[in-house]
């Protein structure tokens, strides 16, 4: 029935498409009979949990070439009444991106990855299929003292990562990614192709941190370029609970967020799945600083000295080579590696929460015992600091509020490799019974969590389609507190009709406004 469905839609689709485009139909259009369905589907499941054989599959892939293929994909979806998924990197951590219970259709704009740097005004247009990977690669090939300031993985979608606000080592210097974005290109609910001048500055503002899903198909942004400098220097340092991880993790809370703004130094609490108890766990402190070790050295040895930084323990290079070092290449690894656009990676769960005040020693305490559960293939949890230039921005300036009074960002990830709903219980189990201990620790009424790192434990839409403001401001106001109500209106203006739904999207509510 379903590959009946799909056939019909495609002939549907393939006539509007032929009658308009040059790109041949092949290389648009899948259904489940193309003998590359399958491959297209899972080229950017990054998280294998949504690669199964069970998972819902749609009913029809289209991978555009321009953005006319977007907007006779929004015209077309609109006209046979189906439901639309848009995908850029596929590491949403709930799948939401390309799969759904309700029959839909997936696209994916895996070929529109262009990356287009001016050195005269020092902007970069970026389409949304693109990688983070390319566009570092990219823009080192023009300049290697520019830069955006974005995520750590190189196989992030540049759409989706922007549009929830985007983060990474840059934050305290320049703020997220969509701190810098200038200038955006989507297509809404009409099939309509806008810019920041004709989407106006309310639709503008709700895409650059609220999730650009709920509100079209974001195709590219434009990046006003940050500077680096020539040289910067990265260290690693690992500890263990014999060596003071507890309270240099303590110290840490009060240090990180203070730190000059050329200071990005975060802490990672890692369980090592071959071995046990106390042993199994360390704490890594790794950090980037833009300049050389000879200037780290003297800020660290002021502001942090318990840590034992030493001259050898720092590594200088350049910016495009630490975005290869964060993501654990080895040293030397060649630069085009980062145009690599999958990862073989292990099934995970993500979660996430904001520190206002710093966690006491035994709540770390109790914290490290978590990690050290046996039952766990690995564990890991992240903590990264904010202040700097992200206590600057106001918390209304664009719809991610998480600024100045927040100290740190916790990010938890279970990880295995394992298969079978054995295995996915147990570590389900474990994630839900960490975050559940850490509560009295951490930001509370409500208790804020990052929307990139979507959690549908924290509540979803109760049907797609039918989204319920009462029920999505439970959520909402985690994410994205009192700027969810702005969020509700923007959604209510521009999609009234709730064309772009999801399970965690921004309701649109006409009765409310």
């Amino acid at each position: 029935m379903a590959t009946s469905r799909s056939e019909d839609i495609y002939e549907n689709f393939r006539q509007s498409f032929t009658s308009k485009s040059s790109i041949p139909i092949s290389q648009v259009l899948y259904t489940p009979n193309n003998p590359s369905y399958l491959a297209v589907l899972n080229a950017a499941a990054q998280n294998p949990r949504f690669a199964t054989p069970q998972t819902p599959k749609p009913l029809l892939i289209v991978t555009p070439w321009t953005a006319s293929h977007v907007q006779m994909a929004v015209s077309c979806s609109r006209k046979y009444g189906l439901h639309i998924r848009t995908r850029s990197g596929g590491h949403d951590y709930e799948g939401l991106s390309y799969v759904t219970d309700v029959p839909f259709i997936l696209l994916d704009l895996v070929n529109l990855r262009s990356v287009d740097v001016n050195l005269v005004d020092n902007t970069a247009w970026v389409q949304a299929g693109a990688i983070l990977g390319e566009v570092y690669y990219r823009i080192a090939e023009k300049s290697r003292t520019l830069a955006i300031p974005a995520g750590l993985c190189p196989t992030v979608g540049v759409g989706g990562h922007v549009s929830g606000g985007g983060y990474g080592t840059l934050m305290r210097k320049y703020g997220l990614a969509a701190d810098n974005v200038i200038d955006a290109q989507m297509v809404d609910a009409n099939g309509k192709l806008l810019d920041r001048a004709s989407m106006g500055e309310d639709l503008f503002w709700a895409i650059r941190g609220g999730g650009g899903a709920s509100f079209g198909i974001i195709l590219s942004w434009k990046f006003k370029l940050v500077s680096v400098p020539p040289i910067v220097t990265v260290f690693r340092l690992n500890k263990t609970l014999g060596e003071g991880a507890i309270k240099l993790l303590h110290r840490f809370q009060y240090v990180a967020p203070d730190v000059p703004n050329d200071l990005f130094l975060r802490a990672v609490i890692n369980s090592l799945p071959d071995l046990k108890g106390d042993e199994k766990v360390t704490a890594l402190f790794d950090s980037l600083f833009l300049g050389s070790a000879d200037k780290l050295l003297p800020i660290m040895d002021e502001k942090f000295p318990e840590l034992g930084l030493k001259r050898e323990d720092c590594i200088e290079m350049s910016w495009i080579e630490q975005t290869l070092y964060f993501f654990w290449f080895p040293l030397g690894t060649p630069l085009d590696t980062l145009l690599g656009r999958t990862v073989n990676g292990s099934i995970y769960k993500g979660k996430s929460d904001y520190v206002l005040e710093p966690i006491s020693e035994i709540g770390l305490e109790g914290l490290w015992r978590k990690l050290t559960d046996d039952d766990i293939e690995l564990g890991q949890v992240i903590f990264t600091p904010y202040g700097g230039r992200m206590s600057e921005i106001s918390e209304s300036e664009t719809p991610f509020p998480h600024r100045e009074g927040t100290l740190l960002m916790i990010h938890y990830l279970a990880l295995w490799n394992e298969e079978g709903i054995t295995a996915f219980n147990k570590h389900m189990s474990w994630i839900k019974e960490l975050h559940s201990y850490m509560t009295p620790h951490v930001s509370q009424s409500p208790r804020l969590a990052v929307f990139n790192y979507k959690d549908l434990d924290l509540g979803a839409n109760p049907k797609i389609g039918l989204t319920s403001y009462t029920q999505a401001k439970v959520w909402g106001h985690k994410y994205f507190k009192t700027n969810f109500e702005r969020l509700v209106q923007v959604k209510s203006k521009v999609d009234p009709s709730n064309f772009f739904t999801n399970e965690l999207s921004i309701p649109a509510f006409r009765s409310h406004y």
